[in-house]
């Protein structure tokens, strides 16, 4: 009798330890393992919206820049800080001759427009390389915008933008960094000069398309020029 008795607590011990083997070892663990899923997640989620666009003959942003957009068009869309489901993405990893900006509605997820882009003079040649927030620096501004007003001025028809992201692009407003035509954005130009022309700042665009990009993006939608910058991706926190 004792003999079976002691044989019975041993099989419920090797049952219970069998059992707590698999449990989760904390809370914290735990919480860590689901963080990991939902990142995979969304993740999984950016390349699919990516591999369903519909370009309409436009070429594509790289998979690169456009998950560290989208990432950013999510949160702020969440926070209530764009209202659109419009995203402009410029990608200044690329030389300026070459397309480099596309709208994209991300309702039906198509690219609207893919268009020639200009970079500030202080920003660098044919490749941007150097950035600042710094008035009268010349220089573009990293990171996530949302469209403000359409005005007419020096340039014709223009769009305000307003920078996001504190000490990276805050100070667009105030540096008069906006959307706008230019005769300096064109095939021509690159053809006579071996690069694209350059702003003192704004991402210009060619003079044709100037109206139907800005009826396109304004009204708080999100504008994100991108580089492979790791300060930038690290101190982002749209990102």
């Amino acid at each position: 009798m004792v003999y079976k008795k002691f044989l019975s607590f041993l099989v419920l011990m090797f049952l219970l330890l069998s059992t707590t083997a698999f449990l989760p070892k904390s809370g914290f663990d735990n919480k860590e393992l689901k963080s990991n899923a939902l990142k995979g997640g969304e993740e999984l989620n950016i390349e699919e919206v990516y591999r369903n666009l519909h370009s309409d003959g436009f070429g594509l942003p790289k998979l690169e820049s456009f998950k560290v957009a989208l990432q950013g068009f999510n949160k702020l869309k969440a926070q209530g800080v764009v209202s659109r489901n419009i995203l402009t993405l410029i990608d200044f990893s690329l030389s300026s001759n070459i397309k480099r900006l596309w709208v994209i509605d991300l309702d039906t997820d198509t690219v609207l427009i893919h268009s020639l882009v200009a970079h500030g003079r202080n920003t660098g040649e044919e490749f941007a390389n150097s950035f600042s927030n710094a008035a009268e620096s010349y220089k573009s501004s990293l990171g996530f915008y949302v469209t403000g007003e359409v005005y007419n001025g020096k340039h014709g028809k223009s769009l305000r933008l307003d920078g996001l992201e504190k000490g990276i692009n805050d100070n667009a407003r105030n540096r008069a960094v906006v959307v706008h035509g230019a005769d300096y954005v064109s095939d021509s130009f690159i053809q006579n000069n071996k690069r694209l022309g350059r702003s003192l700042g704004c991402p210009a665009v060619p003079v044709e398309i100037t109206d139907d990009l800005i009826s396109a993006i304004k009204d708080r939608s999100c504008l994100f020029i991108y580089y492979p910058s790791d300060s930038y991706l690290h101190s982002s926190k749209f990102i």
